[in-house]
């Protein structure tokens, strides 16, 4: 059976800093490589839908356990060890799709929103995300995704239109092709990979085929 997760060992320990988000000051930090997670559209634990995330090692990152008779409007983001990183919440009476993001399992004070983009004029745009630090009712934009998430083909940009992270298909290995449930998340940088990784957490909600 072919691995889900890569083979490629190249590690440090401020690449692992950066890649759990400990340690944003360094400039050494700000110019690491970036980093590449395999995201397994797919729960550890039996009867359970969600995510299983590894890093270039093959080790286990992040993951999402959700029950099948869970609450399907809220999922929490964890790390290996089983420690909630985010929560992800629908807005309730959302129309087109809204979701909030707090720390940890924490649902006051969102850290950010996520809103489904409509408008015909911009086609590419499928999401655009919002900072509510300091006041929920002051929004300014941090993030605009385009692509498409069925395809496995996103981008994030940030406000000074950089690419700060990119969601691709995972190519083939031995020939052997994966399916759209196993795929890429290319973390610059510029933004944190459990904000990168609870970003697609919410496409998965907004777009994703099946839902948890």
């Amino acid at each position: 059976m072919t691995k889900v997760h890569p083979k490629v060992v190249t590690s440090s320990s401020s690449h692992q800093q950066r890649l759990f988000g400990e340690s944003e000051t360094s400039n050494a930090d700000r110019n690491l490589n970036p980093v590449v997670l395999t995201v397994w559209k797919k729960s550890l634990l039996f009867s359970c839908d969600g995510f299983t995330v590894y890093d270039s090692n093959g080790n286990l990152v992040f993951r999402v356990d959700n029950y099948a008779a869970g609450n399907k409007s809220e999922v929490v983001l964890m790390d290996a060890s089983g420690r909630s990183l985010l929560t992800v919440r629908r807005k309730r009476a959302s129309i087109t799709g809204n979701w909030l993001v707090y720390d940890g399992e924490t649902t006051v004070n969102p850290r950010f929103s996520v809103a489904k983009h409509v408008n015909f004029m911009n086609a590419k745009s499928i999401a655009h995300v919002s900072s509510t630090a300091g006041s929920p009712k002051k929004k300014s934009v941090a993030y605009e995704i385009e692509g498409s998430y069925a395809q496995r083909c996103c981008v994030v940009y940030d406000d000074k239109r950089r690419s700060v992270a990119e969601i691709k298909r995972k190519e083939a290995v031995g020939g052997v092709a994966f399916g759209g449930d196993v795929f890429r998340l290319v973390v610059q940088p510029e933004i944190d990979s459990t904000v990168a990784m609870g970003l697609v957490v919410v496409l998965d909600r907004m777009f994703g085929f099946r839902s948890n």
